[in-house]
């Protein structure tokens, strides 16, 4: 199965922050599914693979940052953004996963529309 460039793959464990982002990536013309868990997001980057994921940076059970490696294993091509209002920019594990090329991009919660549309491919 080829990866579908209009997909996005949301992952976050509050049902309202899903909601918020299907909302603005759907306004794009973009498909949206989602996922409130690690390996939840795991069944459906294999089964759908999706070009691009929002990934929360805590779900109740992975980190958001060891789910990305484990996605980027699954799909080398796909684009990871990861959202959290846990970590900032400049921590030790973010800039890693930026420097290794792990994650394409971080936003910090609580964030704008606009940083959400700028990860857009």
């Amino acid at each position: 199965m080829g990866k579908d460039d209009q997909l996005i793959l949301i992952v976050d464990d509050e049902p309202e922050m899903c909601w918020a982002l299907e909302h603005i990536l759907r306004k794009t013309g973009r498909r949206v599914i989602k996922a409130l868990s690690g390996q939840e997001a795991l069944r459906l980057a294999e089964a759908h693979n999706p070009a691009l994921a929002f990934v929360d940076a805590k779900l109740p059970d992975m980190e958001g940052l060891e789910l990305a490696g484990r996605l980027r294993e699954l799909a080398s091509g796909l684009r990871i953004v990861v959202v959290s209002g846990y970590f900032y920019k400049d921590d030790d594990a973010v800039q890693k996963a930026l420097s290794e090329k792990i994650i394409a991009d971080f936003i910090s919660k609580p964030f704008k529309n606009e940083d959400i549309l700028r990860s857009l491919p």
